[in-house]
């Protein structure tokens, strides 16, 4: 019965040791986390997207703390007015960016001349495919940037055979840009009031074999770029391109393109049906 009693008491001390031995140790390393950035995550969407490049939005919230010169492009402007207020700054208006499908192929502007079967992937059918249409660069269609997206905001359209995008609830995030093996999503300005305006296109072949693939291909005219009043639009590769930070959506490229290659939205538009 001693015996049993000395290792209770025993354990007794080495458990209460060894708690105050943690205690110090936890007092003396304890590192005191700034207030402000449990107020600022409160401000954030919460939406925890990653498309600020930020592992969740408390995560921003401790790099807007620390002084970090990030912001959160799924905010709304009055959103990001009251953290810059919580943090004594000056509130730049935060762009809200929004994914745009850079091709207008799928099935009806193209002609299917092979048919894939196989895994239904596009990164897997990239590594194989040129398309069914034959064009190297356009849309495969097999969804890939759907699956990568968690908040449901793509859809396959099943007439066209392109993704669309669900403004209402995208978040940004450029998870599906990320998984086009093409490249062909790119994130751009959502401009709530002029809209967007962009290329269609995403093929580097000459006009005659890019014609051949899509009737609405960019075939490097360049007609849009000399009219473009602000130097917005560039042509490399056969490939006109349309800076969004300098266009002024004046959209008199839309207008001189002859294969209305390039896409025009405005607030009250629907996304193009490609």
């Amino acid at each position: 019965m001693t015996t049993l009693l000395y290792a209770v008491l025993l354990l007794a001390g080495t458990g209460l040791i060894a708690a105050v031995v943690l205690y110090a140790i936890a007092t003396k390393f304890k590192v005191e986390e700034d207030p402000r950035i449990d107020l600022v995550a409160e401000r954030l969407p919460g939406a925890n997207c990653g498309a600020c490049g930020k592992a969740g939005c408390r995560d921003l919230a401790k790099a807007l703390v620390e002084g970090g010169d990030l912001v959160c492009p799924v905010c709304s402007n009055e959103e990001w007015a009251a953290v810059a207020e919580m943090l004594g700054l000056h509130a730049d208006t935060c762009e809200i960016k929004i994914p745009v499908v850079r091709c207008q192929g799928g099935r009806l502007n193209s002609i299917r001349q092979t048919t894939y079967e196989g895994f239904e992937s596009c990164a897997y059918a990239h590594s194989l495919h040129a398309g069914e249409n034959g064009c190297r660069y356009g849309c495969l269609g097999l969804g890939d940037c759907t699956r990568a997206c968690s908040f449901n905001c793509l859809s396959m359209n099943p007439e066209t055979g392109l993704p669309e995008v669900n403004e209402a609830v995208c978040t940004a995030c450029g998870a599906c840009a990320q998984a086009c093996p093409r490249g062909i999503i790119e994130l751009r300005y959502k401009h709530a009031h002029e809209g967007r305006i962009y290329v269609g296109c995403h093929t580097e072949d000459k006009g005659a074999l890019a014609m051949k693939h899509c009737l609405s291909a960019c075939i490097g005219c360049g007609k849009c770029a000399k009219v473009c009043p602000v130097g917005a639009i560039k042509v490399e590769n056969n490939l006109a391109y349309i800076d969004f930070t300098r266009c002024t959506h004046c959209r008199t490229c839309v207008d001189v393109c002859p294969k209305h290659a390039i896409v025009s939205t405005r607030p009250s538009d629907p996304e193009p049906a490609n």
